[in-house]
């Protein structure tokens, strides 16, 4: 079978790269293995054997401080001694092979399948060690009552202190073996370690020759198949640089031929292309003037908002300068005082617009973080109940406890719900009920804002949300298309439902958090 020009190339290359993959899986596998092992001795064996020669090392404190109980003479010494040491060393055996077993718990975790048995075995030692040292701290107590006799019976306590040496030799016989048998797993697993360390450190390096020995073969025999593409580099960097009218004429039936034949192919498109390129750079220059236009009326907005500033607060100070002056009659300093608050009124009014026209220019991203619409929704209606109350407007909420976050920005959802409430109350001029629901629906978050007013006609809600439409006197038209382009940036909707007479609704989707 014949293969082409890339099918060869590509097959050279694969098994260069299978090659050098084999070797990288080979060391990452050994390399796991390696820290599992380490960890196994480290924080595993080397820590149990530490803990045995600890419980060794108390057990043996402990047969001197009984031999040196049973040498005292003085039978109140001997009672005392022997409660000091019920006191104390059984409650710090237990807790110490309590820890040990733990510990053996949590090597069963992350040990290797062949060593859980002994792990296990481990486990099973210290229980049997817990076992002992209760029993040992029984006969403690054995030895402490047959002494607190008022006439100590010889043969009672000599068959209790027997009981307790016998426990204290088993005790320590076992916890030496426990870690007897620790020091050789130890040894076992790190002689293995490093056998094998030796033999995967030999194996990489014979598989790391192989593969550089391929990936040199593969690459010689590339450069030499790729040969002939040499011959084309004049003619297509003749065509690169615009001369469209060079052919490189190649003959042949391969790859290399076949792709010259479609160079030239290409030069004869290209030229005759070239005046619709001349056209469509036209008709995207006119879009360019027309994003140019865009920009300049978002400069111009921005340029206005500075005087507007200083406008308004010079009125402020021109009605302070009104309020402290004198005026020959009354009704002068009245038609002052309502020229300055005109003019207050209406820069006011220029600042919204030229506010809503850089939210419309340049919408803000949204900083999504998880939040809790109910709580949202509770600050914006707590925040306009005064304005709410003296419009006559009974607020109900309606919110489904068991609501989930959303993912918003509460800034610009505050926005929009404050627009929203606004419109519902102009659109009850003479008051009316504004009911604000929630509802969880297929992974979104449904909120509902329904009015009493006097509604609008289908005519009027098809051009809702278009900038700049507006039904209301002295509107920029504005506040609703900003508010759909923050929710659709939100990955959300907002649309309207509206019957003349009845009220109108907006309804709200945001995913969920």
């Amino acid at each position: 079978m014949k293969l082409s020009l890339a099918t060869r190339i590509f097959l050279g290359y694969a098994l260069v790269l299978l090659t050098f993959g084999a070797v990288s899986l080979f060391s990452v596998a050994e390399l796991h293995r390696n820290r599992l092992e380490i960890r196994l001795v480290s924080q595993g064996y080397l820590q149990l054997s530490q803990d045995a020669a600890a419980l060794e090392t108390f057990q043996t404190s402990q047969e001197k401080d009984t031999e040196r109980v049973l040498e005292q003479n003085s039978v109140e010494t001997r009672r005392a001694l022997i409660r000091l040491a019920s006191l104390y060393y059984a409650p710090q055996m237990a807790q110490r092979l309590e820890a040990a077993r733990a510990k053996a718990r949590e090597v069963l975790t992350f040990a290797p399948e062949g060593e859980v048995p002994f792990v296990k075995e481990l486990d099973a030692r210290f229980a049997e060690l817990a076992r002992n040292s209760q029993a040992y701290g029984h006969a403690v107590e054995a030895v402490f009552t047959a002494l607190a006799a008022e006439s100590p019976e010889s043969q009672e306590v000599a068959r209790a202190t027997a009981e307790l040496r016998q426990l204290e030799s088993a005790i320590g016989r076992e916890l030496r073996v426990l870690r007897a048998t620790l020091g050789n797993r130890i040894r076992e697993r790190v002689d293995g370690a490093e056998e094998r360390e030796r033999r995967t450190g030999l194996t990489i390096i014979a598989l790391s020759i192989m593969a550089i020995g391929v990936g040199v073969g593969v690459t010689a025999w590339s450069a030499r198949t790729l040969r002939p593409v040499r011959t084309l580099i004049e003619g297509v960097s003749r065509i690169g640089r615009g001369d469209y009218s060079a052919q490189l004429g190649v003959r042949g039936e391969d790859e290399v031929a076949l792709l010259a034949r479609e160079f030239d192919q290409m030069a004869r498109s290209l030229q005759a292309r070239e005046a619709q390129l001349k056209s469509q750079a036209e008709a995207l220059m006119r879009a360019e003037q027309l994003a140019a236009v865009g920009r300049i009326s978002a400069q111009i907005v921005h340029e206005v908002r500075n005087p507007l500033s200083s406008i308004g607060l010079n009125v402020e100070l021109l009605q302070d300068a009104v309020d402290s002056a004198k005026f020959d009659s009354q009704d002068t300093a009245t038609e002052a005082r309502e020229l300055l608050s005109a003019v207050t009124h209406e820069v006011d009014r220029l600042t919204d617009v030229t506010e809503q026209y850089l939210r419309m220019a340049r919408p803000a991203r949204p900083d999504l973080e998880p939040e809790d619409i109910i709580a949202v929704l509770d600050g914006v209606l707590d925040f306009t109940r005064e304005e709410l109350v003296r419009a006559g407007v009974e607020v109900v909420r309606d919110f489904a406890p068991d609501t989930p976050r959303v993912l918003a920005d509460q800034g610009q959802l505050r926005q929009v719900f404050l627009n929203l409430l606004r419109n519902s109350r102009e659109a009850m001029p003479t008051g009316g009920r504004l009911t604000v629901a929630t509802a969880p629906r297929d992974g979104d978050v449904e909120v509902t804002v329904r009015d009493t007013g006097n509604g609008m006609t289908e005519e009027v809600r098809r051009h809702l949300f278009e900038p700049f439409f507006t039904t209301k006197e002295g509107g920029t038209g504005l506040g609703l298309a900003v508010s759909q382009q923050i929710l659709q940036a939100h990955g959300g909707s907002l649309s309207c439902q509206s019957i003349p007479g009845q009220g109108t609704t907006f309804v709200l989707r945001l995913p969920c958090a």
